[in-house]
């Protein structure tokens, strides 16, 4: 009989015979997307794929259990499981809400409640949570729920100022919550610690050791090697919680996360919310500029990055933006994707026209982005150009009326994302605006990039049921 057996709280040993580890190394085996642009493969250093089986130790992510017992089922293998940790259930969740003090204007949702129920009662979880569903209160009430030194990583230090002001909000003792970002001391005898990944990434184990909760903010950014292995060192921590609002549709990543986290949990999506109206409707207008045709032919074989070098420094393009930042009414954000080809020179062409205007890359001190975003908040006529780095994830204005995407992508993550931060609402905000630019550049029957990525996006905004329409421009 195959025999599943816990080694630690990150990895899981699979007894079993040589010819069943191969089926299992198969399965769990794929391939990277755009692994053929890596200089590795290109070097012929890797073939391109993520091999989650460990053949020679027979172990892997422990996260991946279900899936796993999934496999043997279909295979009518016989398995037994070593069970990794104790759920825990929660009897009266009012009560619970009660005794932890959380104010009476604040009243969690079913979905944010059956949430923390799913994740309690299985320890580990992926919690697949779109912008403003609240993902902060269900990050809080795990938290609370365990009352373990937790450990809650978030990409950027804005959201660390972010996450402690939304747990001060519910309620929690300020001085309970540690935050580490550059400069700052990374131990503490506190019990919730909030830290950018970048801060702790090449910390050894035993600092991870006195942690039983770890929750991952925008988790899918998890992927990436050094937040992999901060949870590869998390061996004794228990209790681990991955959130996110997107993830990019690959099956490799999925599995990744759900290896570190545990399995995906659908708590609600964006359509169900705006249903309800927890969210701002939204509008998406697609402004597809049209080029002249004697660029089109000067442009037939540009590379990508020649074409992106023309788009940013495309004089009438940049004042199209310009022009639609100044006219639109309330707050605006514009996001860029290049600092110095594009980002600053907006901020320039936008500045000093009757609006406050701010700017925001990466450089940006966070108190300076903590500063923006509170302003924005409290203000009117308020316009923040911002990097897609920096401010398409996570960061929370509820009074943001309008998002240009001045860049063009076909990443899902990072659209869903950067159309995320206008769907809060507010007492003056029930309807958002997206302004999708992008360039018809094509010349006959050869399409341009950034257009075929426009067609992309226009498949995401079908498959997410978004009010969209194109308008075509001659530039």
């Amino acid at each position: 009989m195959i025999q599943i057996n816990k080694i630690n709280e990150v990895y899981i040993k699979i007894d079993c015979p040589e010819d069943v580890a191969y089926e299992l190394s198969d399965r769990f085996t794929f391939e990277v997307p755009g692994a053929k642009y890596s200089p590795a493969y290109k070097k012929k250093l890797w073939d391109g794929k993520i091999r989650l089986f460990n053949m020679r130790k027979k172990t892997i992510y422990a996260g991946l259990l279900q899936n796993i017992k999934s496999f043997f089922d279909d295979k009518e293998y016989e398995y037994s499981v070593e069970n990794p940790t104790d759920p825990m259930t929660i009897k009266d969740f009012q009560s619970f809400i009660r005794d932890i003090g959380i104010p009476d204007s604040i009243k969690p949702r079913d979905y944010q409640i059956e949430a923390v129920r799913h994740a309690a009662a299985r320890t580990r979880s992926l919690l697949l949570s779109p912008t403003a569903s609240g993902k902060s209160l269900i990050i809080y009430l795990l938290t609370r729920l365990y009352e373990e030194k937790t450990l809650i990583i978030v990409p950027t230090t804005s959201l660390v100022y972010q996450m402690k002001d939304d747990f001060v909000s519910y309620g929690y003792d300020e001085d309970s919550v540690h935050c580490v970002m550059s400069g700052h001391e990374k131990v503490s005898d506190k019990p919730v610690v909030i830290s950018t990944w970048q801060s702790i990434h090449k910390e050894s184990k035993d600092f991870y050791s006195p942690y039983k909760v770890i929750i991952g903010d925008e988790a899918h950014l998890f992927k990436a090697k050094s937040l992999t292995s901060i949870m590869e060192k998390t061996l004794e921590t228990p209790y681990r919680f991955g959130f996110t609002g997107t993830l990019d549709g690959s099956n490799t990543n999925k599995l990744v996360l759900e290896g570190l986290f545990g399995p995906v949990k659908k708590v609600t999506t964006t359509k169900e919310l705006m249903d309800a109206n927890h969210l701002a409707s939204l509008k998406v207008k697609c402004i597809c500029l049209k080029h002249a045709d004697e660029i089109r032919k000067i442009m037939k074989g540009a590379t990508y990055q020649q074409e992106i070098d023309y788009l940013c420094q495309n004089e009438s393009r940049n004042n199209f933006i310009k022009n639609l930042a100044l006219t639109s009414k309330g707050n605006t954000l514009v996001l860029f994707q290049m600092v110095e080809k594009q980002g600053k020179m907006l901020f320039d062409l936008i500045k000093d026209n009757g609006k406050n205007v701010f700017y925001v890359d990466g450089s940006t001190k966070a108190e300076d982005r903590e500063y923006v975003r509170k302003y924005a908040e409290e203000n009117d006529n308020v316009i923040i150009v911002a990097s897609y780095g920096v401010f398409s994830t996570g960061v929370n204005i509820k009074k943001l009326h309008n998002v240009i995407f001045a860049s063009p992508s076909k990443s899902r993550v990072r659209n869903l994302q950067s159309i995320g931060r206008g769907l809060r609402k507010s007492s003056i905000k029930d309807t958002a605006i997206i302004w999708d630019i992008s360039d018809d550049i094509k010349h006959r029957n050869r399409e341009n990039y950034t257009y075929l990525h426009f067609k992309e996006r226009l498949k995401i905004y079908t498959e997410e049921k978004f009010n969209f329409k194109v308008y075509e421009i001659d530039l």
